[in-house]
């Protein structure tokens, strides 16, 4: 079942054009990485989604039903949930206040609660800091909040916006090791990231954006074999490499 389709979607930022006609759908309980370099449309694709950004055309469904038009609240009370860039926890507040302000839009205090112990039981350092400072938290730990906070809301589909961003190489291995711990439970994931070789080491499709387009999509081995991903990376246009040339390990 298709739980998020988007399809030819145009965002301008003032002349300048950041989407141009993107397309793409994510299917119940998949991984479904976004990758490409910065400025590539990742963010402003997910901004889109989130009702932040209003594009000028294309259309956004949500199993089936229209999200354009509808504010971010709105749709969180759908089913979506984000993890945005820096992860925006709130420091001053204590872990468990900040996994309260992810259940805000519910009214079912005992389940929230019931959340609360299972997230923190799913991210043991968490249940041990419940009462600290959110922003005593190390980067990794702050990135489970920001995950476990966000999973509060009880989305069907989350989406995460870099995840990996400005972590130790240990802790990015933990990070998308949690991703896909969380697929195995059943959310549905929509994965913007720039670490290109671990998003298709856990991805089941990918899209690779460059300069506002969609470059190339398909499993992570079609990605692999037949798309560009250095070329992308550079901000050019398709290269003249064949489509089917083999290329060498993707960028991170």
């Amino acid at each position: 079942m298709t739980l998020l389709a988007v399809d030819d979607l145009v965002v301008r930022y003032g002349a300048i054009e950041a989407l141009r006609g993107v397309s793409l759908h994510v299917d119940e309980g998949e991984i479904v990485g976004l990758i490409g370099a910065n400025g590539a449309g990742k963010s402003t694709t997910m901004n889109s989604i989130l009702g932040v950004v209003r594009p000028v055309r294309g259309t956004i469904t949500y199993r089936g039903e229209p999200l354009l038009g509808k504010p971010p609240e709105a749709i969180i009370r759908k089913g979506i949930a984000p993890t945005m860039e820096g992860r925006r926890i709130f420091p001053s507040l204590t872990v468990e206040e900040n996994l309260r302000l992810g259940a805000a839009i519910r009214s079912d205090r005992q389940q929230i609660q019931a959340d609360i112990d299972r997230w923190c039981a799913f991210f043991p350092i968490l249940g041990q800091r419940l009462q600290q400072p959110a922003g005593n938290l190390s980067g990794g730990q702050q990135q489970m909040l920001a995950v476990a906070r966000a999973l509060m809301s009880n989305p069907k589909l989350l989406l995460m916006d870099e995840p990996s961003l400005g972590l130790a190489p240990l802790l990015v291995a933990e990070v998308f090791r949690l991703i896909t711990q969380l697929r195995d439970l059943g959310v549905t994931i929509l994965l913007v990231e720039q670490n290109v070789r671990m998003t298709l080491e856990i991805a089941d499709r990918a899209y690779l954006l460059n300069t506002g387009r969609v470059e190339f999509s398909g499993t992570p081995a079609e990605i692999l074999q037949h798309a560009d991903i250095e070329q992308a990376y550079l901000g050019g246009g398709k290269s003249s490499r064949p489509a089917s040339a083999p290329m060498g390990a993707p960028l991170t």
